[in-house]
């Protein structure tokens, strides 16, 4: 009976939630699964409760559960406080105490939205590119120096860290397409130097993936003028901070997109990419699908329920085909749906 720690946290984080959890029992019920769910207090809501952003209590469910499911935190309300205070801070939390170090950022073109991407169709038709991002190294978590004159973050590598972020990345391509992109600054940077170094090490263990390397610029670049061309993505923090991000962007809305984190202890984190969008808060004009193929994500990768995972995705697909959006895709029309009434549909069609 799998055991899934629930994270609404603030903002839209509530609404997509419900549809998430509404769409997983009916998994549940259509293949004979009994998961349960438990929620606990995350970001600014539990500064507001308790003081702080990732209570104890939250952390104990967490590392008690099979898998966590978050949905955004963060908000205007809570931004004057100290960085360790904010919202924020409970993301940098959890995937420390979770020891999450792979971040997995899908980004699919369903062929339906083809249309809403800002690039043409023949560039964009058919991409889906999965970008897996080392999470807790690199300048975000180096040592850091700051006088009023000077300030100094540090990219620091080790080969372990490398090594088991690589390995993902390799991992992931050998069940996808078999290609994988290492991206890297190995021209100026030592960390990036010592990267590919590892990567080439590696490389003899998959025969079966192609590999190439990419500078992180030129991947930008790339990204724009030929996405096509990608199917794994592997890179550091920073870097895949940002590539992932373009990435998200190729699709026409971040409202789409899913994400895994995924570690060296028993629990993995699963969440959309988008934010927690507090002008939008509590009207009903969310988009759940990123929410809900985050659940779709949790199936495939905890709980190797592919079968299941997959339903899902052609759900979201055929409720799409069918014309039905939400307002972050279409403004107006007569298929122009609510959070509740898109996780209807998908429910439905599941």
């Amino acid at each position: 009976m799998p055991k899934i720690a629930v994270l609404p946290g603030d903002g839209i984080g509530v609404e997509i939630m419900a549809e998430a959890v509404k769409v997983l029992k009916v998994i549940g019920k259509k293949y004979g699964h009994e998961f349960t769910t438990q929620e606990a207090l995350m970001g600014g809501v539990a500064i507001d409760a308790v003081g702080v952003p990732f209570p104890e209590e939250t952390f104990k469910l967490c590392q008690e559960s099979d898998a966590v499911l978050l949905g955004a935190v963060g908000g205007p309300k809570w931004d004057d406080l100290p960085s360790h205070l904010r919202p924020e801070a409970g993301l940098l939390g959890i995937r420390k105490g979770l020891k999450l170090f792979a971040n997995l950022r899908p980004a699919v073109l369903f062929n339906p939205l083809v249309d809403s991407s800002s690039l043409k169709r023949e560039v964009i038709e058919g991409i889906d590119i999965m970008v897996v991002r080392e999470l807790t190294g690199g300048l975000y978590f180096g040592p850091k120096e700051r006088t009023k004159e000077k300030a100094l973050d540090t990219m620091l590598y080790t080969r372990p860290e490398i090594e088991r972020i690589v390995k993902t990345g390799f991992e992931t391509a050998r069940i996808r397409r078999k290609k994988l992109t290492s991206v890297d600054k190995a021209n100026i940077l030592e960390s990036s130097r010592l990267w590919r170094e590892v990567v080439e090490d590696l490389a003899p263990a998959y025969p079966d993936v192609e590999l190439n390397h990419m500078y992180v610029d030129n991947c930008a670049m790339q990204l724009i003028r030929n996405p096509k061309q990608f199917d794994v993505i592997v890179t550091e923090n920073t870097f895949g901070d940002i590539i992932s991000d373009a990435a998200a962007m190729l699709t026409g809305s971040i409202g789409m997109l899913a994400s895994a984190s995924l570690g060296a202890g028993d629990v993995s984190l699963y969440e959309p990419v988008h934010g927690s969008a507090p002008d939008i808060a509590g009207q009903k004009k969310a988009n759940p699908i990123a929410t809900i193929l985050s659940v779709a994500m949790m199936l495939r990768y905890s709980f190797q329920m592919e079968e299941e995972a997959a339903a899902i995705e052609k759900a979201v697909a055929e409720v799409l085909e069918a014309g039905y959006r939400t307002g972050d895709i279409m403004e107006e029309g007569k298929n122009l749906v609510n959070t509740e009434e898109m996780g209807d549909l998908i429910v439905k069609y599941l």
